[in-house]
């Protein structure tokens, strides 16, 4: 079911993460698949849904940076300072995970990666439905990511309880993902933010 991202479709999929369901909505970047991150069921559900790979962790939004503390267990100077410098923004940063997270979220390779998106719509949305949302990108592993609510559907024509069209995706890019979780800082995916813009003076960034 798609709805427009009016004050009532997000009161309603603030009941659906609660209850457990997953929603479909547009993230900084490209549409993703929504669900409490607490909720064994509901994460194992999306993994389900997309033919997920176990060995992949799934990725979180949040709505403040003081939503951290629920995830991480610590965060390094170097964290503090691309958090400072590129948030809110399409930076993916991973730490290292709370022991209680799930597996099914973590993939069991204690970490965890999030991101504090710059839309501000998106943010609201994740607040409501609890402080942090799964933001793994809405389509089947392997497949291109969904730029609208109308491929999201294409996708997943009835497995999702909510699609919420925010419109068409503009960006070109996804976000770019760094690991801080080891010793030094590594660059998963150069997305959106470009290597030569990440580094803070002094990082040994590497591929």
């Amino acid at each position: 079911m798609i709805k427009t991202d009016a004050r009532a479709t997000l009161v309603e999929a603030a009941g659906i993460i609660s209850a457990g369901g997953i929603v479909a909505y547009r993230t900084d970047t490209f549409y993703g698949l929504g669900a409490d991150p607490l909720n064994r069921d509901a994460v194992r559900s999306i993994r389900s849904l997309k033919g997920r790979e176990e060995a992949k962790p799934i990725l979180l939004l949040i709505s403040d940076e003081g939503e951290l503390e629920r995830f991480l267990i610590s965060r390094s100077e170097v964290f503090q300072g691309l958090a400072q410098r590129h948030w809110p923004g399409p930076l993916t940063l991973i730490g290292l995970a709370r022991p209680e997270l799930p597996d099914e979220l973590t993939a069991g390779t204690g970490t965890i990666g999030v991101r504090l998106p710059a839309d501000e719509r998106v943010r609201n949305l994740v607040r409501i439905c609890g402080g942090a949302l799964t933001a793994t990108s809405a389509n089947l592993s392997g497949s291109l990511p969904a730029r609208s609510a109308e491929e999201v559907q294409t996708y997943f024509p009835d497995e999702i309880d909510l699609i919420i069209d925010s419109g068409e995706v503009t960006v070109a890019e996804p976000s770019t993902v760094v690991d801080l979780s080891d010793k030094g800082p590594r660059i998963i995916r150069e997305g959106i933010i470009k290597r030569e813009h990440l580094g803070i003076i002094g990082d040994p960034f590497s591929s």
